[in-house]
């Protein structure tokens, strides 16, 4: 459940242009021909009303947009065959202030309900459902609540589930104690321990608002919204969470929370008449209301401001390049989408890539790292706004900052944009269409939502070669984005200058007014308060240990999951002695391509490096071309390219490894050699010299890492405790754990790159030879031939020399605990332990069990008891360590005991029940028969050398896993067995 998201249209559903039709493509127009006829507007259909149906060429979908006679609901239904349906309910939930009403209520709509009375139904169906995707989100004007399946009955269930809880919630007092916030003893059965602020939604805002990005753009989207309802924090702020009352919360259900106020969204190729009955005959129980309106359009400026705060101090970054500064600006209304699409693209085209004239002038001159967290055209809210900013700059740089970017805007103004940029953009924009991900139906519904909350017609948002057409039409005729410059930045009064500066003594200040506001709360209680308060521990606690009878809710069965392993046709070759996997499928006329380079014997100092090494490739340019060059034509005719550390442990061995360098891309197939020639010339030619460069990655690495640790904590944590127990884990932590962040942290701080040039020179002298590359194509079967022939070439120009032999030294595991102090007010926490490959059949053994204590123990204990956001176990099948983590978590050393009591807890069960088994076999099922795309189609294979014949011992292992073999891993594995654990967090807890 997350807080505060922003949600934007992403590129994977802009037009496209018309190829051949692809099986997909005649499929589907198959399947749309049955649908356009039924739903003619008027028509009148389980009460509702049609309103209009269109058919959307450029998506091969149709859009039908209908209302509740009754109520007034709308209900948006895209039919699509595909298997994946999507059902959404969503409720306008602007806030009046920063108390995070909406998103408590979020949390605790899903405690239970009128005809679901449990305790959390919405957990408990994660592991009664094969759904792809079950969530809820609280964004800043509105609140969703989506889940995705290909299963009818499981469909049929979830929504149940989801309507009965966003509709009939029972809201208890106690519920929104546990999500939202209370006053409680630290040990809640020991009168004298001190009273404390409490509450999962509580602590996770802590961690929030401890993200410096999540800081700096909800600050700004205050100041930038004054007076409206975006200038409070709809994921709540937890100096002002404590003020909310349960009252508060009911109302504001009974207010928001009504079929007036609703808009539900469904997709795909089940049947539409069968939803509309359903939820006709729920909302038949309401009568129309008039929902609250929210104050959304922000009184304009009358001239520029600047605003000036303070934030934390990174301590993993420069002392002295901490600041934050972002210029930003009011543009277009919501329902202005063809100003909105142009913006879009002129933050594109502004910020995007090398070759933009902002990333030049801000971040490759070393004015700051990287850029701040709010840059980019935001149509988050009713109106909208654009804002270019960096992080990562000197105090002294702030005035040079805003007069580089009013600059560089009045020089675009003048100049204007080059020919080529727009015309990557629209390839971007046919090749993102074409390019269809599993959870395309959940996308879609993301990406219209905000505009759809803010009153445009949400077909209208689909049709996007109309703003595609017209914007051809409008360049044509004029400068047209040099108009939007003027109109909306040049000649805007209504612009924000925002700075943050870090202060060494913001967090004190923030656990002062924690302390305060405890003081204020607790120095004015009764004797009879504190014992009611007490009291209160108890209920709860007992409520959460309750033993419930969840036979009320509906379920999957294990008969439900299919015996059989999903497999792909497969075809192997030899392109130059180079082997290559091929997967002919239909791609709606795209190749895929993916390339193994293995690199023996990497000694730990150059692994450190091999991220940089891979990010080099992509960022540095080649001795003949700058890297703005060659950006614009990777965007011109790929849809990118994408290299990265390769790590793979082997699947009978969990202390043998293949490590090296992945790399990959995509493109329409009339662009083959222009992908190949360009992924050729990039890993045989790259400028490792170039310093300027260098430094600009070097810099903006470091940054990124830091700001990532604060919203992953759990899994730079897990990778920590895991780091010495296995090659793999060694390496992880190498390449992206904290030891990678420190590493980067160091570089950016060093003045002489000439070092760092030569570790990369002696990586590419290792990488990427022929006798060690290994490649893998997905496409259509006629462009077998030519893929292979320009394949064939690609080998061609590779390195011939011989892969070294350099034997391998017996690892011997190591067992530590680490802590890394870190200024959140909250703490992330692992513990990992050693387990077997993916061939020993103790694996699946250990997959269920991680289920299991998750599910019957660790969610109650750290989450309902502890307070912290999240906290778990898993088993990784191919990595092979079982690792527990918690996330935005208030006391990291009783959760590491709560660690090993799960242990203990497993082993004084008398047993599980088939119930509990089926639930945990469920959830593990969901995840390995998800839906992927074609371009994942045989990866298992290629990547980890898994046959499918592996993977059938494995789902057959899965499917026969009783109690008594969950037990006995646990005592094998778990119980008294060496283990390593990681904090992160406010102080020491070693």
């Amino acid at each position: 459940m997350l807080a505060a998201a922003r949600i934007h249209v992403p590129r994977a559903f802009r037009p496209a242009t018309a190829n051949s039709p692809s099986a997909f493509r005649q499929s589907q127009r198959a399947f749309l021909a049955t649908q356009a006829e039924s739903w003619t507007p008027g028509k009148s259909v389980h009460g509702y009303t049609v309103l209009e149906a269109r058919h959307i060429k450029e998506l091969e979908l149709d859009a039908i947009r209908l209302k509740h006679d009754k109520t007034g609901a709308e209900h948006l239904h895209i039919a699509r065959d595909d298997s994946n349906n999507v059902f959404g309910v969503g409720f306008a939930t602007p806030p009046e202030n920063s108390a995070g009403v909406p998103h408590i209520l979020e949390h605790t709509t899903l405690c239970g309900s009128r005809s679901y009375p449990v305790r959390d139904p919405f957990f408990k169906m994660l592991n009664r459902s094969m759904a792809t995707f079950m969530n809820a989100y609280t964004a800043s004007d509105y609140t969703y609540y989506p889940f995705s399946t290909t299963n009818p009955v499981d469909y049929k269930n979830l929504r149940n589930v989801y309507m009965d809880a966003a509709f009939f919630p029972h809201l208890r007092e106690l519920d929104f104690k546990q999500e939202g916030w209370r006053l409680e003893h630290e040990n809640p059965t020991d009168k004298t321990s001190p009273i404390v602020f409490k509450g999962i939604v509580y602590n996770e805002m802590k961690g929030q608002m401890a993200d410096a990005g999540y800081l700096y753009w909800s600050k700004v989207q205050q100041y930038m919204f004054p007076g409206t309802t975006y200038a409070n924090n709809s994921g709540g702020d937890p100096a002002s969470i404590t003020d909310l009352t349960h009252e508060e919360l009911v109302h504001f259900h009974k207010t928001h929370y009504h079929p007036s106020n609703a808009k539900f969204y469904t997709y795909g190729n089940f049947p539409l008449e069968e939803s509309l009955a359903f939820i006709n005959t729920k909302l038949q129980e309401f009568s129309p209301i008039t929902p609250p309106v929210a104050e959304k359009a922000v009184k304009p400026f009358d001239s520029p401001r600047r605003v000036a705060l303070t934030c934390p101090v990174d301590p993993m970054a420069s002392p002295d390049k901490q600041v934050k500064m972002s210029v930003s600006f009011l543009t277009n209304k919501a329902t202005d989408t063809f100003d909105g699409f142009g913006l879009r693209i002129l933050s594109d085209l502004l910020t995007d890539g090398h070759a933009s004239p902002m990333y030049k002038a801000l971040i490759e001159s070393n004015l700051g790292s990287e850029y701040s967290a709010n840059t980019g055209y935001d149509s988050s809210t009713f109106v909208s706004s654009l804002s270019i900013g960096v992080q990562g700059m000197k105090q002294d740089n702030i005035a040079q900052v805003e007069e580089t970017i009013m600059k560089v805007l009045q020089q675009v103004k003048e100049e204007g944009v080059d020919p080529k940029r727009i015309e990557a953009i629209v390839h971007q924009m046919e090749l993102g269409q074409k390019h269809k991900t599993s959870f395309f139906g959940m996308s879609l519904m993301q990406g219209l939502s905000s505009g759809w909350f803010n009153g445009c017609n949400p077909v209208d948002l689909l049709e996007l070669n109309k703003n595609i057409e017209r914007l051809k039409s409008e360049i044509a005729a004029g400068p047209f984005f040099q108009n939007l410059i003027s109109k909306y930045l040049l000649s805007n009064p209504h612009k924000l200058v925002f700075t943050m500066t870090p202060s060494p003594d913001y967090g004190a200040e923030v656990a002062a007014n924690e302390t305060a506001r405890l003081m204020g709360k607790t120095s004015v209680l009764t004797n009879a308060d504190k014992e009611a308060i007490y009291e209160q521990g108890q209920a709860l606690l007992k409520n959460q240990e309750q033993v419930e009878d969840v036979s009320c809710l509906p379920t999957l069965k294990v008969e439900d999951i299919a015996k059989k392993t999903k497999t792909y046709a497969l075809e192997h070759s030899a392109v130059n002695s180079v082997p290559v996997q091929w997967r002919p499928t239909s791609t709606n006329g795209i190749t895929y391509f993916r390339g193994i380079s293995v690199i023996p014997g990497l000694t730990p100092e150059l692994k450190q490096y091999l991220p940089l090494f891979t990010d080099s490739l992509t960022s540095l340019g080649t001795h003949k071309r700058a890297m703005s060059e060659i950006d614009d034509d990777i965007r011109l005719y790929t849809g990118g390219i994408r290299v990265s550390p390769f790590l793979s442990t082997n699947h009978s061995s969990i202390d043998s490894t293949e490590e090296g360098v992945s790399f990959s891309s995509y493109c329409l197939d009339r662009n083959q050699e222009h992908m190949y020639d360009l992924l050729g010339s990039l890993v045989r030619e790259t400028n490792f010299d170039n310093v300027d460069k260098l430094r600009t990655l070097i810099q903006g690495n470091a940054s990124a890492l830091s700001n990532s640790v604060a919203d992953s904590g759990h899994t730079f944590a897990r990778t920590n405790a895991g780091s010495q127990l296995t090659p793999a884990g060694n390496a992880s932590e190498l390449y992206g754990g904290m030891t990678q962040v420190q590493f980067m942290n160091a570089l950016s701080q060093k003045e002489d790159l000439s070092e760092v040039s030569q570790r990369l020179k002696e990586i590419a002298a290792l990488a990427i030879k022929r006798s060690s590359l290994r490649l893998a194509l997905t496409c259509g079967e006629d462009q077998i031939p030519r893929n292979h022939d320009i394949t064939s070439q690609f080998v061609s120009r590779l390195d011939a020399s011989p892969m070294g032999s350099v034997p391998q030294s017996a690892f011997v595991p190591s067992f530590k605990d680490s802590f890394f102090p870190l200024p959140y007010g909250i703490n992330f926490t692992a513990m990992c332990l050693r387990g077997v490959p993916y061939t020993h059949e103790d694996g699946a053994k250990l997959q269920i069990l991680g289920s299991l204590m998750s599910n019957l123990y660790l969610h109650r204990e750290i989450r309902e008891k502890n307070g912290a956001y999240g906290g778990g176990a898993g088993y990784s099948p191919t990595g092979g360590l079982f690792s527990f983590y918690s996330y935005r978590d208030p006391s990291p050393q009783k959760t590491l005991a709560t660690y090993k009591e799960s242990v203990c807890w497993v082993l004084d069960r008398p047993s599980f029940t088939d119930q509990e088994l089926a639930e945990a076999k469920l959830s593990i099922f969901q995840r390995m028969d998800a839906p992927i795309s074609a371009a994942e189609e045989g990866m298992i294979v290629f990547t980890e050398g898994i046959t499918d014949e592996m993977r059938q011992t494995r789902r057959e292992q899965l499917l026969r896993v009783t109690s008594e073999d969950v037990k006995d891993v646990a005592s094998r594995y778990l119980m008294n067995q060496p283990s390593s654990h990681c904090i992160l967090g406010e102080k020491d807890q070693k």
